[in-house]
């Protein structure tokens, strides 16, 4: 009975409101805005303020809504708020909304929804735009007949300057495609420009509500309109906003899910989505990843007829799969395997892309489809590989470090035989010139990945194409021999002992880099390399491997011998051998003699017969620990100096010609030094030998002239006593003239050769007697120096007098008292017959050497 008396009152209590706003309503119409929004104040304190029934509320807003439209297009701000207020209110609370709609959608369509809108306040606008949504929300699928209203609507507001107003349109354009499905399609299309004109706006919100609107336009559009969306989506990938990169995630894994012509725009869509799966942010990789998964699953079985077979025999995992990575599923491999080849030109393109961020997550992208498409990247090797060559010459390291983890994913799934065939080819000829490194880059990173047990076959080919000429000797660049020393450790790591048939390849591509290298931390890497091939053949030392493998490379050097230039790596690679072989080399000097004369000619290029006279030097020096370790060389030392040393002392015009004879003196000093060559052997070469020194001691170069001194005083202190009279006479009057020098080190090496030749006559068979006449110009040309300016020499000199005083004293004394007559100042004279004195009054008889 009280419900019943209710609703009977209920029109009654409408006509009463009514009543009393009747002159609230006239009053809208009056000029006054105060009146019209005191007015309005009022209209809504009498009805929605209070608590009136919905019937109520209805019938009132059936009689106040023409009115309160037309204060939406009132002058004053504040009554379009309260009318806007109102109008909202009434939608919320009434229980037949979808009544106004023949009214309230023709003028908001009209207010909002032309070209130009006229509300210039941008809370009104937000405000209006809030109304609509709410009378989506409530009207639902009563909106259809106004479709086209709205669609006008929301073209304007999707663009609305106001940040607030765009967002709230996209809330709405969702809610109308969810409610209208059946006749959205028809009108979705004029949505998408608008909505891809705000994608980029520079508020993240507003960039997460028009992704999360264009995904309900799409998905309730015919579905013509992906491509306009995709390429903004994928930009969308790349911003900073997480929440942002999240949305697209969502959005792409619904599409996948649910748009109807799906399967038309899976290798689109796939790329966007799996690009999630790599995002820097943990929830969205979770996300990206779940979608992915539920993507997979449903696509499996949707084609569960198709994949019968793979379902019941390839369920278990390949052998060599990757260790620590979760295997995709069958659906999600089947659909990378099945549109890789429309997805690989569009990652080479996107590899070329001028922004970074789109190539390193194109790169990370790269990997994650060649670990879903395991084996069938196989078909497609060849673009794969073109494009990874491209993307290792990229500037950016994050790239190059992502391609080469997709290149070892290549090297485990694919059979070697397969991406070797293709991969040594661009190696040995590389298709771009400027970065030859690149190749070797995608080789080493695909030996990485691939299997020992499926490697091992082929250790031969690679070894071999890495050791070629060309390979290995033609590149000088930093980047190409780092990249062909990480190829040569890739080997070692992966085939480990496999490798001791490629020992010989490996060891010579290792010499030749660090023949090629100026840089010392690629030496040492080199080195490094040395040691862990020392290893897998299980010796204990480098000298070992040398030992191993020194007959094959003194034969490999040789080969080429006869084309060694200044320039040639050759060269660098015999001193390489040579010096890190260390005595080992002494057990081979048979061989390795041919190859020295072979480039050491007179005909050959000056400047690395300097070079290899700068190496043997060295050597020479400490040769019982290199070249003469076992004593083999002095056999051959002999037939060294005579062929050898010998024709490169001839002298020749040009500075150049001059240092190569100074090269040659040094290398001939440290072979007297050393004792590679015996005394006897020295005694048949005195004749050939001491012209070319004598010769020498008028090199222009002061260098060149001291070596020659040197030479000189060894070749005395070895074999002087040795040398005939006629030798020795020839010896002293050319190192007369060096104590004239301009060089105050040849003219010290000068004086110490005289008194090795004044030791010479003292102690072998030199005839003081016969040679008098000699004797006495060597005495005085000594005094001479006796008054030189230097006091050193002047010392030096009384040292090399007293000396003589042991072959002629009496001679001596003649000439030093004629000296000391003529300059009576000479206190050195003094000094010098006071010598002499002492030793005759020690029993000397001053009879010449054959009284001592």
């Amino acid at each position: 009975m009280a419900a019943t008396t209710t609703t009977s009152r209920e029109p009654q209590v409408s006509s009463e409101v009514l009543r009393g706003l009747a002159r609230h309503l006239n009053c809208l119409g009056e000029a006054n805005k105060s009146t019209r929004k005191r007015a309005l104040e009022c209209i809504k304190r009498e009805t929605v303020d209070k608590n009136l029934s919905g019937v109520v509320l209805q019938e009132l807003f059936s009689a106040l809504l023409k009115p309160l439209l037309k204060c939406l297009s009132d002058p004053t701000e504040r009554c379009r708020e309260i009318a806007i207020t109102l109008i909202s209110e009434f939608i919320r609370c009434v229980p037949e909304p979808q009544e106004s709609l023949p009214y309230l959608v023709p003028c908001l369509a009209q207010r909002f929804g032309e070209k130009e809108i006229l509300e210039p306040a941008e809370e009104l606008r937000l405000s209006a735009t809030e109304m609509l949504t709410l009378t989506v929300e409530v009207c639902g699928k009563q909106l259809a007949p106004y479709l086209n209203e709205l669609i006008n609507i929301l073209q304007r507001t999707l663009v609305d300057p106001f940040p607030d107003v765009k967002r709230e349109s996209c809330k709405c354009t969702v809610n109308v495609a969810n409610c209208l499905p059946e006749h959205f399609h028809m009108q979705a299309e004029s949505l998408v420009k608008p909505l891809m004109q705000t994608i980029a706006h520079q508020h993240s919100k507003v960039r997460v509500s028009v992704i999360e609107a264009a995904g309900a336009v799409i998905q309730h559009g015919t579905g013509k309109n992906v491509d306009d969306v995709l390429s903004h989506l994928a930009q969308r990938l790349f911003d900073d906003s997480p929440q942002v990169r999240k949305a697209v995630t969502v959005v792409v894994g619904d599409w996948l899910l649910n748009l109807r012509d799906r399967y038309s725009y899976f290798h689109k869509l796939t790329p966007l989505l799996l690009s999630g799966v790599t995002d820097e942010i943990p929830e969205i990789r979770l996300l990206a990843a779940d979608l992915w998964r539920q993507v997979g699953a449903q696509w499996e079985k949707e084609n569960e007829d198709d994949l019968k077979d793979k379902l019941d025999f390839l369920l278990s995992q390949p052998p060599f799969y990757p260790a620590g990575v979760e295997r995709p599923g069958l659906g999600c491999r089947e659909l990378v395997a099945r549109n890789l080849y429309r997805l690989v030109p569009a990652i080479s393109r996107d590899l070329s892309d001028w922004l970074v961020a789109t190539r390193v997550r194109t790169s990370q992208l790269l990997t994650v489809l060649l670990l879903h498409a395991e084996e069938r990247s196989t078909q497609h090797l060849q673009p794969l590989l073109a494009l990874l060559y491209r993307a290792c010459a990229d500037s950016e390291k994050e790239v190059v470090r992502h391609c080469l983890a997709a290149a070892k994913l290549l090297g485990t799934f694919v059979p070697p035989e397969v991406f070797l065939n293709l991969l040594l080819d661009q190696v040995k000829a590389p298709s771009c010139a400027s970065r030859p490194w690149c190749a070797l880059m995608v080789l080493q990173a695909v030996l990485g990945g691939c299997p020992r047990a499926l490697l091992a076959p082929h250790l031969p080919q690679i070894a071999g194409t890495l050791a070629q000429p060309d390979v290995c000797q033609d590149y000088q660049q930093l980047a190409y021999l780092e990249q062909l020393l990480a190829c040569v450790d890739a080997l070692l790591r992966q085939g480990d002992s496999d490798c001791r048939p490629v020992s010989l390849q490996l060891l010579q591509v290792l010499v030749s880099v660090q023949s090629l290298s100026a840089e010392p931390h690629v030496s040492r890497k080199a080195l490094a390399s040395v040691q862990r091939l020392c290893e897998v053949q299980g010796l204990g030392s480098t000298t070992e491997l040398y030992r191993q493998h020194m007959a094959q490379l003194l034969a490999w050097l040789s080969a080429s011998v006869h084309t060694w230039s200044a320039f040639s790596p050759h060269r660098l690679q015999m001193h390489i051998v040579v010096v890190q072989s260390g005595p080992v080399i002494g057990e081979f000097v048979q061989p390795l003699m041919p190859l020295l004369r072979a480039c050491l000619q007179p005909e050959r290029d000056q400047e690395m017969r300097m070079n290899v006279f700068a190496m043997l030097a060295k050597l020479l020096l400490e040769g019982d620990k290199t070249l003469d370790s076992q004593g083999l060389f002095r056999e051959e030392s002999v037939k060294f100096l005579g062929d050898v040393l010998l024709p490169n002392l001839v002298w020749r015009a040009g500075r150049t010609a001059a240092a190569l004879r100074t090269s040659a003196l040094s290398c001939l000093l440290a072979l007297l030094h050393g004792g590679g060559v015996a005394p006897q052997q020295l005694l048949r070469l005195e004749e050939r030998l001491s012209p070319q020194l004598l010769s020498s001691l008028d090199e222009d170069s002061p260098m060149g002239r001291l070596l020659a001194c040197r030479c000189l005083s060894t070749l005395l202190r070895l074999v002087g006593s040795s040398l005939r009279e006629d030798a020795l006479n020839k010896i002293y009057p050319e190192l007369l003239k060096r104590l004239d020098d301009g060089s105050e080190d040849v003219r010290a090496e000068a004086l110490r050769a005289l008194g090795l030749w004044l030791s010479s006559c003292l102690g072998g068979n030199y005839d003081g007697e016969l040679c008098a006449s000699h004797l006495r110009f060597l005495f005085q040309q000594l005094l001479l120096h006796l008054d030189d300016p230097d006091g050193a020499v002047q010392n030096q000199v009384l040292e090399v007098l007293k000396t003589a005083s042991s072959v002629r004293p009496d001679l001596l004394r003649k000439e030093a008292e004629a000296a000391r007559d003529k300059h009576r100042t000479c206190l050195h004279c003094d000094r010098l017959l006071q010598h002499i004195d002492s030793m005759n009054a020690g029993g000397g008889d001053g009879g010449g050497p054959s009284a001592h």
